[in-house]
């Protein structure tokens, strides 16, 4: 497997959540890729904060504005309201 870095971050709406197949799934859609990864990390807070998920993929995701329109889009179609920060350049 390639090496994977963080391509996006993101939070969800208060009382969101998305389980890590579910995201993976929806990421590896918008990557056209199998070769993806998510990771969740917890809010600070203890259980009060919002987790920050985070998107990764190989540093040579080909063609990165339409894949973050593509995530965008499929966060939305799940009814999901995300705060997406790009990492890349």
């Amino acid at each position: 497997m390639a090496h994977l870095i963080p391509m996006f971050k993101f939070t969800l709406g208060n009382g969101q959540s998305i389980g890590p197949a579910e995201l993976r799934a929806l990421w590896a859609r918008a990557c056209g890729s199998s070769q993806v990864g998510v990771s969740r990390q917890p809010g600070p807070f203890g259980g009060d904060g919002r987790p920050t998920y985070s998107l990764l993929a190989s540093q040579h995701l080909q063609d990165l504005p339409q894949v973050e329109t593509r995530i965008r889009r499929a966060l939305e179609e799940h009814h999901l309201r995300a705060s997406l920060i790009p990492l890349h350049n």
